[in-house]
């Protein structure tokens, strides 16, 4: 049992239905699989399923526990800062595959 640290730039969404309440409400959460290390306080650049930056975002609170069913997860609340304009989500989205998802097919 141990933690996974998240880059400091990177909170990416699995589900399309948590980063579509994220950007329509302002504020919204994240499930992710196995106990993870968020930077709480700090500002990240929050990624689509599809690896693509789109937004700015404040993590809030970050909750490792082992629900009920036995499983590891983590639970992070954030609140949205302002989304990317074009041209930003290009660039961060080009840097992120460099640096965290590898090269782009």
């Amino acid at each position: 049992m141990g933690f996974a640290t998240e880059f400091n730039s990177v909170c990416k969404f699995k589900s399309a239905q948590e980063l579509y309440e994220l950007l329509e409400y302002g504020r919204g959460k994240m499930v992710k699989s196995g106990f993870r290390v968020y930077p709480t306080g700090q500002k990240v650049i929050a990624y689509t399923p599809e690896n693509e930056a789109i937004a700015i975002v404040r993590i809030l609170v970050s909750i490792a526990e082992i629900n009920f069913q036995g499983e590891e997860i983590t639970q992070v609340e954030m609140e949205l800062i302002r989304k990317l304009t074009e041209e930003e989500a290009r660039i961060q989205t080009a840097l992120a595959f460099e640096m965290f998802f590898g090269e782009k097919e």
